[in-house]
């Protein structure tokens, strides 16, 4: 390519994603995206429960109640990649004060809330039979506990803020201070003695599990993933309907 074809191009997708930034433009394009990724994500779903309950075998350890990992380690990724998403959006906002970033953290909060309570309610579950404990003050548990309030925290920190703007900007702060918790989680099986296991799903390193169990992880990785962007993009439209209703666009949207 050409070297003087490179920063037009770059200008242009610069300006082009600052425009799907604008709150009117975003609001019909999101609309447009939902049905899309709902979709999706019941197709995934029906294919990985599917492969996780009727194809998977019996784990040879574990019996049968390991099959809580299609659900728990799904959720445990997700919580911890919405809420690297969630910082990047409020870092974004603070940064070049947009109004549409502050509004994507915000919708992505209560998603990443929910993921990080399911981890800690289905790795509840799979602790009793396998550790014989509901709940040990393990390492890993305990930073995804931190996880839940970083996120209860950012959600109630907005709430008690009036003005949105500078709601967001306390909120922004909160999210890219936890962030610091996010490698703690990842790497706490690795840092510290922990009872939970270590990951069966790495980059760097073949699976320790059969494929079909991968397989059905990964499905089930890709439901939430869909379900998630499904979710936020319909609050965040709902939060634009609100933070812009006395705008002319927003009039002309609702009519």
């Amino acid at each position: 390519m050409n070297d003087s074809i490179r920063p037009l191009t770059s200008t242009r997708l610069t300006r082009w994603l600052f425009h799907c930034a604008s709150p009117p433009v975003f609001y019909p394009l999101a609309g447009r995206l939902i049905p899309w990724f709902w979709a999706l994500a019941a197709l995934f779903g029906i294919a990985g429960l599917y492969v996780s309950f009727f194809v998977a075998p019996t784990d040879a350890v574990q019996g049968e109640a390991y099959r809580i990992i299609f659900v728990h380690v799904p959720a445990s990724w997700m919580s911890m990649f919405i809420y690297l998403v969630m910082a990047f959006w409020a870092g974004v906002g603070l940064v070049f004060n947009t109004r549409l970033s502050g509004m994507m953290a915000q919708a992505l909060a209560p998603t990443g809330a929910l993921m990080a309570v399911l981890s800690l309610w289905t790795g509840a579950l799979w602790g009793k039979p396998m550790w014989g404990t509901w709940w040990v003050w393990d390492a890993r548990l305990t930073s995804e506990l931190i996880l839940a309030f970083l996120y209860i925290g950012f959600i109630a920190l907005q709430a008690s803020i009036d003005d949105p703007r500078r709601a967001d900007k306390a909120g922004a702060i909160l999210a890219l201070v936890g962030v610091v918790n996010i490698p703690i989680i990842y790497f706490s099986v690795k840092w510290w003695n922990t009872l939970h296991q270590g990951a069966s799903v790495s980059l760097t390193k073949s699976p320790s599990m059969a494929q079909t169990m991968l397989w059905g992880m990964l499905l089930m990785a890709l439901c939430f993933w869909m379900y998630s962007i499904a979710v936020a993009l319909m609050r965040v439209r709902a939060i634009i309907l609100e933070r812009e209703a006395a705008t002319e666009w927003v009039k002309h949207a609702v009519e």
